[in-house]
């Protein structure tokens, strides 16, 4: 079984048709890049996926579970979306941390707010789950190697640094696809291998994650599959080796060799 099935999204705005009808399943432990020019589409779909945007239409699927259905005759309430956004983590090309906040409680937020709504505080469970969520933070921050930053806020830190605190701020929601939309477009060329170096480093069986990027090196050893959006269809889907190395599409060839020009 699929951990994410897509079927068919579409969406609007007002006449603008941004997505055509776009369906794609991806697999446990699966790395999926999402290549395609500015305007193709790209980011609309991570944003529908992630219930930051409404799709016109389709439907899609985690775990073989329908989460969300344009055609359903009644709109999904805002505590159903939360819920349903849970399955997805979303790391944004602008980092979105909070200023007022250290590292460490950046990452520890939400999870500490989804821990109030679940157990009665001051508990023994409130308590046990607070213990979880600090534990859990202390390794994710570790793991993206900034332990001796946790003390620290944003503004103390270069853009790479901030990136992979947002990295480890969506993996501590313990989602089961990790979203990446463009995660080093706001960075200087000298700090993107860090942030590469980290997403790299979280493929393994147990993570599966969908990639927006314009790094095509990094899309083409990474990524277990590729996708080519232009004009809000998928123009070309493959392995890295059938898209990069012997793409079908007039269009994506003529993407490829203009990006590949730059590396």
């Amino acid at each position: 079984m699929s951990v994410l099935e897509v079927k068919n999204i579409t969406k609007s705005f007002g006449k603008t048709e941004v997505l055509k009808g776009i369906s794609f399943s991806l697999e446990k432990g699966e790395v999926l890049a999402i290549i395609g020019s500015s305007g193709s589409g790209k980011t609309t779909l991570l944003r529908c996926l992630n219930f930051l945007e409404t799709p016109s239409g389709g439907s899609f699927y985690v775990n073989g579970e329908l989460v969300y259905d344009a055609s359903a005759q009644k709109a999904p309430s805002e505590a159903q979306i939360r819920k349903n956004g849970l399955h997805f983590g979303l790391v944004f090309q602008s980092f979105n941390l909070f200023p007022q906040y250290t590292v460490f409680r950046n990452v520890t937020l939400a999870p500490e707010l989804k821990a109030a709504e679940t157990y009665r505080k001051g508990t023994a469970e409130y308590r046990a789950e607070i213990e979880r969520i600090h534990a859990t933070a202390h390794s994710l921050i570790a793991r993206v190697g900034l332990t001796d930053k946790e003390n620290s806020y944003p503004c103390q830190l270069s853009g790479g640094q901030q990136q992979r605190v947002a990295i480890a701020r969506a993996l501590a929601r313990q989602p089961e696809i990790l979203c990446f939309d463009e995660p080093t477009s706001a960075l200087d060329p000298e700090l993107t291998g860090e942030v590469l170096r980290v997403i790299k480093g979280l493929k393994s069986g147990d993570s599966t994650m969908i990639v927006v990027t314009h790094e095509m090196e990094f899309a083409r050893s990474v990524a277990d599959r590729v996708i080519f959006m232009a004009d809000g269809v998928i123009e070309e889907e493959g392995t890295p080796e059938e898209v990069f190395g012997d793409p079908q599409s007039p269009k994506t060839q003529a993407f490829l060799a203009k990006s590949l020009e730059k590396i």
